[in-house]
């Protein structure tokens, strides 16, 4: 087996074990909570048979290592049981939701990345320049704001003031493509600017890095010229430096998608996790907290592999 088909296939193995370490952690410190949620839904002066019977009926009555490899089967077969308050299948209420965050993230990320590398580069590239510093400053400015008020105030300029965008809501990809694009532009937008003004900082400084290596300078004096030779030797090498700082902020920005969400009112995960905390509905917090864990882990994942493919020396670190 080839060395980074190995390296690969020992990175999906490490993924599976911390998977199942976090399924058990996430499980643990929600079934270890004080409290009981039988008396939340019946009341604190419920007659004892009636809690007895609620507690049989969800399954409480059993043993912690039962319920736990009971729910992990259920998560597995993407059914992770039903609402505590509404009795709804949680498998039901998920997909919309999981829209709804997932457009808001990698949407946010995407137009991140679309302005950071260009302004990444272009900050290299006249680093002794004035235009060098301001973009320097503007990705200052950027990363001092955080993405809730990078939002308010994109609201009140475009929503209350010109009126020519939606201030909150959401609208399904499958119902309405352009409603969708119109309702996520907002959301997307704040995070873009407080996202990609930490790549552009991370993409100028990785570019930077580019410029000071032999090969670089090698390339100009053989004939290229500065932008043609950034380009053509700098994207390949400042891209690893880059991809890492994308996977953390990817992943941070999965759970602190939840202030965004609340502040333009999108029915995503963040949402349905905040309503379940508020009702100690711990079936959904359960299964939504174990979902965002899990996509966490993935995107490191993924961030290593790519990493695998595109640095020569970490494959030949593994071939040896």
């Amino acid at each position: 087996m080839k060395a980074p088909a190995k390296a690969i296939l020992k990175r999906i193995a490490t993924l599976l074990v911390s998977l199942i370490v976090a399924s058990l952690v996430v499980f643990l410190l929600i079934n270890l909570l004080p409290g009981d949620v039988t008396g939340v839904i019946l009341g604190a002066n419920a007659d004892p048979e009636a809690v007895a019977q609620l507690r049989a009926a969800m399954g409480l009555d059993q043993p912690l290592i039962l319920r736990y490899f009971s729910w992990l089967s259920g998560m597995i077969r993407l059914d992770p049981g039903n609402s505590i308050f509404t009795g709804q299948a949680i498998a039901e209420q998920l997909p919309h939701r999981l829209e709804a965050t997932f457009s808001l993230v990698f949407g946010g990320m995407i137009l991140a990345l679309l302005l950071a590398i260009p302004l990444g580069m272009a900050g290299a590239l006249w680093r002794n320049r004035k235009r060098g510093i301001v973009v320097s400053a503007l990705s200052q400015l950027g990363m001092a704001i955080p993405a809730f008020l990078a939002g308010m105030l994109l609201t009140i300029i475009f929503a209350v003031k010109l009126q020519v965008l939606p201030a909150n809501g959401y609208v399904s990809f499958q119902e309405d493509p352009l409603q969708w694009a119109r309702y996520l532009f907002l959301p997307v937008l704040s995070i873009a600017i407080v996202q990609g003004s930490v790549l552009t900082r991370y993409t100028r400084s990785a570019f930077i890095e580019v410029i000071k290596q032999d090969y670089f300078r090698t390339a100009r004096a053989i004939g290229w010229r500065f932008p043609a030779a950034l380009v053509h030797h700098g994207v390949r090498n400042a891209s690893l430096q880059v991809i890492t700082v994308l996977g953390l902020q990817l992943s941070t920005l999965l759970v602190g998608a939840i202030v965004v969400e609340q502040v333009f009112a999108i029915p995503g995960l963040g949402t349905y996790l905040i309503a379940a905390v508020g009702q100690r509905d711990l079936t959904v917090v359960q299964a939504v907290v174990m979902l965002l864990v899990a996509a966490v882990l993935v995107i490191n994942a993924l961030v290593d592999v790519v990493y695998q493919l595109l640095d020569p020396r970490i494959r030949q670190g593994v071939e040896r």
